[in-house]
């Protein structure tokens, strides 16, 4: 498939740029995109809650009334889970919530969200481009230029650029990523997707494999 390249004044240059259609145009699987998402939004989790149970509260160990006759539940001393304020059964320890996804199952999620972005036409793809300091204001008239002021957009570079990081970082709704480093929920999780000429050959490196 054939993509008109622009230049960041939103105007077409004339040149196109054919997408690989093992890496954009696969059938997308919503099952392996479903896996790798849970996968990310696992690994971001603190995974710090923790309640204390019974042996952990410290409060008197005298029995409160006797074992038979009261009528009532056997509830020991004080720290009964059965009273206010006492402790809690089986709460939650601090725990990892990362799990292992197979390799192969992350490159079909990230080609399927890639497919998704090319067929809800929501990929633009523009010349390489450098900013010459950090400017937030370079940023916003680049996406007025593209018509994508107040979308959210993910702008992927080939390579490492700090000035188009920094002048992106202060927009809520703007993100710049690596095109080694591009993952499912980051594509899916934005409107439209910019990529510069470069980036896609480097996205199609990584994962026409």
């Amino acid at each position: 498939m054939e993509v008109s390249v622009l230049n960041i004044k939103g105007q077409d240059t004339g040149k196109k740029v054919t997408l690989n259609d093992s890496v954009f145009g696969v059938e997308p699987n919503d099952h392996a995109i479903y896996l790798d998402v849970k996968q990310y939004l696992a690994a971001q989790r603190q995974g710090t809650a923790k309640t204390k149970e019974r042996s952990e509260l410290s409060g008197s160990t005298r029995k409160l009334g006797r074992q038979k006759g009261g009528g009532g539940a056997r509830r020991g001393d004080i720290n009964s889970p059965l009273l206010v304020g006492g402790a809690r059964v089986f709460g939650p320890k601090p725990r990892d919530y990362r799990f292992k996804l197979n390799k192969k199952v992350k490159q079909l999620a990230r080609r399927s969200a890639l497919s998704y972005k090319v067929q809800e036409n929501a990929l633009v793809v523009v010349e390489d481009f450098t900013f010459e300091s950090p400017k937030t204001k370079s940023f916003i008239a680049l996406l007025n230029d593209l018509n994508l002021a107040g979308k959210k957009v993910l702008v992927v570079a080939a390579g490492s650029d700090k000035n188009l990081y920094l002048s992106a970082r202060n927009l809520p709704k703007a993100k710049v990523a690596v095109a080694s480093d591009i993952n499912t929920y980051g594509v899916l999780d934005a409107a439209v997707l910019v990529l510069t000429e470069s980036a896609v050959a480097k996205v199609e490196e990584v994962l026409a494999k």
